[in-house]
């Protein structure tokens, strides 16, 4: 989260406490509580949502908010059923339990069916493009224990070709997407642009084609990048992907020199590639614009515990409403 936006929940929530003491705390002749105080709760509830999301993972808030907003429902339930046909008189149980239903549901959702995500650069062209919105399927690769995120009832294996969000290893809090190269014991080369996996080639070179599109380049402003579009079979999966002829296939100034199982990985001193061992319960991934990609190659591999799930269709993108409704191949 931007400094921007935590500074704008923090001023929700001084806006809120402000309202909330400026109000007052008796019911309106409606049998309604004051604006003042409802604006009051709402505006905290806001900004301590935004402030706490700076600190911790989406769905850990969430869990953490359920059970807030559950405990006062159960305590505005009792009180209802102690005193039938009465109103709660107390303002903090009666409006917080109003949330609860629609905080769970919210967190079932996105925690154990799906969750939208927004492609927000070009790693992944041609198939995904900036300003593709994206759904991810939660409960494919099984029924996940809500922030542990260990496997409570397996569904189906990842696959080779998946394409996968997950949690950044390098900040869990940020979300990553990229496609599944390698699977635990596979070998991943790349070597001088030629892709193999368990020493056998996966990009077919033979059948290439020109593509060209536009990226803000950081102090240089939009540049035209000119790549070239050729085929990869992962598995069962047949994949565009794309080179960009000028670029290495790894630049060994961003390879993190100490990222877990390291040692698993050579990387060529000429820049022209490097070949991995994936570890057990990990994954390897890479971008399909392969280079122009900050991937497994640099920060290393993937924990099964860092997956969120797999992407399978493009819902929006304002700019090009043809793509909605997209499959994700």
């Amino acid at each position: 989260m931007s400094k921007t936006m935590i500074i704008g929940a923090a001023v929700l929530l001084v806006l809120g406490i402000l309202l909330f003491f400026k109000s007052t705390k008796v019911r309106e002749e409606n049998g309604e509580w004051s604006g003042t105080l409802q604006w009051g709760y709402l505006l905290m509830l806001v900004g301590a949502f935004g402030l706490l999301s700076a600190f911790m993972s989406f769905t850990a808030v969430l869990l953490l908010f359920v059970l807030f907003t559950g405990i006062a429902w159960c305590i505005h339930r009792r009180k209802k059923k102690m005193n039938s046909g009465l109103l709660d008189d107390n303002h903090f149980t009666d409006y917080m339990s109003g949330f609860f239903p629609i905080i769970l549901v919210v967190f079932i959702l996105r925690t154990f069916v799906a969750e939208p995500f927004q492609i927000p650069s070009s790693s992944m062209r041609p198939g995904l493009i900036p300003g593709d919105f994206i759904l991810v399927n939660k409960f494919v690769y099984g029924i996940r224990l809500p922030v542990l995120n260990n496997v409570l009832i397996p569904v189906s294996n990842v696959e080779r070709g998946d394409v996968m969000v997950f949690n950044y290893p390098e900040d869990t809090r940020k979300n990553y997407i990229k496609r599944v190269i390698g699977l635990p014991g596979d070998v991943v080369t790349y070597k001088d642009k030629t892709l193999s996996i368990n020493d056998k080639v996966v990009n077919d070179i033979d059948e290439q084609k020109l593509y060209n599109y536009a990226e803000q380049v950081l102090n240089l402003g939009t540049m035209t990048i000119h790549a070239r579009q050729l085929n990869e079979q992962l598995g069962n999966k047949s994949v565009q992907v794309l080179q960009i002829p000028q670029q290495p296939a790894v630049i060994l100034q961003g390879v993190r020199p100490d990222f877990p199982d390291r040692e698993l990985c050579t990387y060529y001193p000429d820049g022209s590639g490097f070949s991995c061992t994936v570890p057990a319960g990990k994954y390897f991934m890479m971008g399909d614009n392969r280079d122009n990609s900050d991937d497994s190659r640099y920060w290393g591999f993937v924990d099964d515990k860092l997956v969120v799930g797999k992407a399978f269709l493009i819902w929006l993108n304002i700019s090009d409403m043809k793509r909605i409704g997209t499959k994700i191949q």
